[in-house]
């Protein structure tokens, strides 16, 4: 279940109307590329977790195969996205809330949120687990109940209605402005998948690792498209892809079909997703940062857990991050904030494609070394990882030719070139200035 909701997020009921106005109804394409890709990743990562289970999961992977700088870069850069994540969602679930309490101030609900999704991290990794559980098993119901209700919707069945097809082709063609604008949205559907690799951090913690990531890999595979690729062309059979209710797709969708209440039902269901997407943000961050004190890579002050074995102090660091990113994001909401956001998607690419390295390295060092711990394999070793990292070479290069991805793309690469100048300050003052676990 974890797995499952951190592929579906705000991204896919909100971010994906961006795509289906650019690319039309062959929005349903863009996903299909990203998720392809997504599955190869979640494989190589489900291969790797399986072999050597570890808290630090593919930040370990990368020092591993790759040396200390790489993992340093992948530690770092995870940390970096999801405590942007945590800032961004909190924000986003009290723009939901004010739904229904307008009056409400934005600040103090941002606040409010982000405390409570702390407090479940605080308690215990089972209460993580258990919220976590809860939460995604609401995202998964509603996508898949809308899945049953727009496929017979879109298939004549609902009460009053003949079969729903005609808006994939009657308002320009399947694909209205040609190929160009759905290889763009692949490329902006990629940050929308970021999230199932959670699992492969969380399973350390469980008590069979190689089991937990074995099934929750396969479930990712099997669901993930059909969760994102078949929500999405149904939505755009019932919706124009060109009309303004395509502003809220899925809200549009409900409404379309005639089901009373949709406004709200898929507020709540968005604020499900926001608060999954919060609380997956503070565990996975925490989780990182703790990882990265074991070698040195952060300050060994934050190595330190609880009873329970919570690293606290690592996850009150992305706390308060999230709370100074909230109070930025009104004191400089076009500078400091704007930098935040749009940098953060493109580190996530990055680090998916350390990932990729990183399996091509270790896979043939397990080969040698304990060929017995591969029970699960990456599909067609090396082509398929070859191609995927082609592919995410690919995304960044295209980057550079769509002008509303350049500027995330050389955000991106700025945040990265920092994280290099801190790395060589490190280097060249000693290990000693951070300490070692």
């Amino acid at each position: 279940m974890i797995a499952l909701g951190g592929v579906i997020g705000a991204g896919l009921f909100v971010g994906s109307r961006v795509v289906i106005q650019s690319a039309g109804p062959a929005a349903a394409v863009s996903f299909l590329i990203t998720g392809a890709l997504v599955i190869l990743v979640m494989r190589m990562l489900g291969e790797m977790a399986v072999a050597q289970p570890s808290v630090g999961s593919f930040y370990e992977y990368a020092r591993s195969a790759l040396g200390d700088f790489a993992g340093f870069l992948t530690g770092w850069m995870y940390w970096y996205f999801w405590v942007i994540v945590v800032a961004v969602e909190a924000i986003a679930g009290a723009d939901l809330v004010r739904f229904w309490l307008p009056r409400a101030p934005q600040w103090l609900l941002s606040g409010l949120l982000l405390a409570a999704m702390t407090v479940s991290n605080l308690i215990s990794v089972r209460a993580y687990g258990e919220f976590e559980f809860w939460l995604a098993s609401i995202k998964v119901a509603a996508i898949t109940l809308f899945l049953v209700v727009g496929a017979l919707f879109v298939a004549g069945i609902w009460p009053g209605w003949t079969p729903h097809v005609a808006n994939l082709s009657a308002h320009g063609g399947f694909m209205p402005h040609g190929i160009l604008p759905v290889l763009t949205g692949a490329v902006a559907a990629t940050g929308f998948y970021f999230g199932a690799e959670i699992v492969t951090i969380a399973a350390a913690e469980a008590s069979e690792p190689a089991i937990a990531v074995a099934r929750a890999t396969n479930s990712v595979i099997s669901r993930v498209l059909l969760f994102y690729v078949g929500s999405i062309l149904l939505v755009v059979a019932i919706v124009p892809w060109n009309s303004k209710g395509m502003a809220t797709p899925y809200v549009s969708a409900l409404n379309a079909i005639g089901l009373p209440g949709a406004a709200h039902l898929m507020n709540a269901v968005i604020l499900t997703a926001v608060l999954s997407a919060l609380n997956s943000g503070l565990y996975a961050s925490s989780r990182m940062l703790f990882s990265l004190t074991r070698n040195g890579d952060a300050p060994l002050a934050l190595a330190r857990v609880s009873r329970r074995g919570v690293p606290r102090r690592a996850i009150l660091a992305g706390t308060i991050f999230g709370f100074g990113a909230v109070i930025v994001s009104y004191v400089s909401p076009d500078l400091v904030f704007a930098y935040l956001v749009n940098s953060y998607g493109t580190v996530a690419i990055f680090v998916y494609l350390l990932i990729a390295v990183s399996e091509l390295r270790l896979r043939r060092r397990l080969e040698r070394e304990r060929p017995e711990s591969l029970t699960l394999r990456m599909w067609g070793f090396p082509y398929l990882t070859y191609l995927a990292i082609v592919g995410m070479v690919g995304i960044l290069s295209a980057m550079a030719f769509i002008p509303d991805q350049r500027l995330p793309l050389a955000l991106g690469v700025a945040s990265l070139a920092g994280l290099m100048v801190v790395y060589a300050v490190r280097r060249r003052f000693g290990i000693g200035a951070w300490g070692r676990a």
